[in-house]
């Protein structure tokens, strides 16, 4: 599918202080955090650091040359403006000192929360269409249960929460991770944002990841169809996954006062695409309380924040959930909870058939010969020990094969003595050789008869 780039709501760089929507004297204080944190930098360098043209930087340093918090340096021989820079005086790092205290936000300037959700809702994941043909192409050479993936692109095109639910290893974290690459349409993200005077950083590196480069970096001059440098463009639809780790202080914003800086939540962060909350049960909140938590921004796709100040704030909630659990969603919650989840969906154990694929493919993967043979005597000992052909185990079971013959200084090789002993590393009880056993019982007992 291609990439649509979204461009931000308000597309067009600001030329004035006001067309930024911010504060003056905001913006004045960040200059002077900026200088207290970098020292002499010329004009275009600020402009290039906060994202903003000269001709907005331009009155911000008239205002604080005029109150003495900031002064001209010369550092050129040229005698124009490009030798021009700009210090602060004692009485400035003195005030940009005080305003670092308070919040030690000091990077591109932030964009209003009203633009923010504007900018989250024309770029809306409900907008996204999945079809079967896209379901095709982005699972192409996985093995999946047919009717799994089925419900899986149907999910999609709801746009509401859904469960997974199956077996520890029956691929549920695996599936829900694929879902990330049926969200077409790159977006445009932030840099930070400002809410009631305060800035919370916002574009992350790890969680927010490049398509493509689709605007060159900024000078700093203005020109008439500049864009807004104060959002990135090109980021691929986010996809969050949070674990066993996972509290309910990580979904309310976090105020670090070591740092005197915000830390935005996870599915804040996740808007246009996708948050797995992975092995949900096993957080060390109750399934009850964590779910809980969803119940208001699932129903009205909006979200309740709280500022270190005291100040709550609403946000917009554009994100499909995807909850992954080995249990089934009705010993997790109640029915206020599950009603608005739009499906629950159960990952099974894979058929022989499917079995049979995913060997196969787990052999090409870990450089071992496969043989058929040996893999119905793995079949037969499934049977034998009720294991059910979870999609995990041809991986493992291979993985200790390769990892005996690195050991032995040998090629490795798909054979029954080879595969008991991983077996028996891997499941610690009910050891193949038992199983092996029953077998050669068995197949002597068909010979005597014949």
């Amino acid at each position: 599918m291609s990439e649509t780039i979204m461009a931000p709501a308000d597309a067009r760089a600001p030329r004035t202080v006001d067309d930024t929507g911010l504060p003056f004297l905001f913006l004045a204080e960040l200059v002077a955090k900026v200088l207290h944190q970098r020292g002499q930098l010329r004009l275009p360098e600020l402009a290039s650091h906060l994202k903003l043209s000269v001709s907005v930087i331009d009155p911000l340093i008239a205002f604080l040359r005029a109150e003495k918090l900031c002064e001209v340096a010369r550092i050129g021989n040229s005698g124009t403006d490009a030798d021009l820079s700009y210090v602060l005086t004692e009485g400035g790092r003195v005030r940009a000192a005080t305003a670092l205290g308070r919040n030690a936000y000091a990077g591109p300037a932030p964009v209003t929360l009203a633009a923010y959700t504007a900018q989250v809702q024309a770029q809306s994941v409900a907008g996204v269409h999945v079809t079967r043909a896209h379901m095709a192409a982005t699972f192409d050479g996985i093995v999946v249960n047919p009717r799994v993936l089925a419900q899986l692109g149907s999910a999609m095109n709801s746009g509401r929460a859904l469960f997974l639910h199956g077996q520890a290893g029956s691929g549920k974290t695996f599936l829900a991770e694929r879902l990330r690459n049926l969200l077409s349409g790159a977006i445009a993200v932030p840099h930070a944002l400002m809410v009631d005077g305060e800035v919370i950083p916002f574009f992350d590196n790890v969680q927010h990841q490049l398509v493509e480069e689709t605007v060159a970096a900024s000078t700093g001059f203005d020109r008439g169809t500049a864009p807004d440098m104060r959002w990135v463009r090109g980021v691929r639809r986010p996809a969050a996954l949070a674990g066993g780790e996972l509290t309910l202080d990580m979904l309310d914003l976090r105020f670090d006062a070591h740092t005197r800086l915000y830390q935005a939540p996870p599915h804040l962060k996740s808007n246009n695409g996708i948050f797995i909350i992975d092995d949900l049960g096993r957080q060390r909140c109750s399934p009850e309380e964590l779910m809980n938590r969803w119940i208001v921004p699932m129903d009205r796709n909006v979200d309740y924040l709280t500022l270190h100040t005291g100040h709550t704030f609403q946000v917009p909630f554009d994100v499909i959930v995807v909850f992954s659990s080995n249990f089934v969603p009705h010993r997790l919650s109640d029915g206020a909870f599950l009603r608005r989840l739009g499906y629950k969906i159960e990952v099974p154990p894979a058929s022989e058939t499917e079995y049979h694929q995913l060997f196969r493919q787990a052999c090409d993967q870990a450089g071992v010969a496969f043989d058929a043979a040996v893999f119905e005597y793995l079949l037969d000992c499934h049977r034998q020990r009720d294991v059910p052909l979870l999609a995990c185990y041809p991986r493992d079971l291979l993985r200790q094969l390769r990892d005996l013959a690195r050991y032995e200084d040998r090629p490795p090789e798909l054979s029954r003595p080879n595969l008991d002993w991983a077996w028996d590393n891997y499941f610690a009880a009910g050891s193949l050789h038992g199983c092996a056993l029953e077998l050669e019982r068995r197949e002597r007992g068909r010979m005597e008869n014949d």
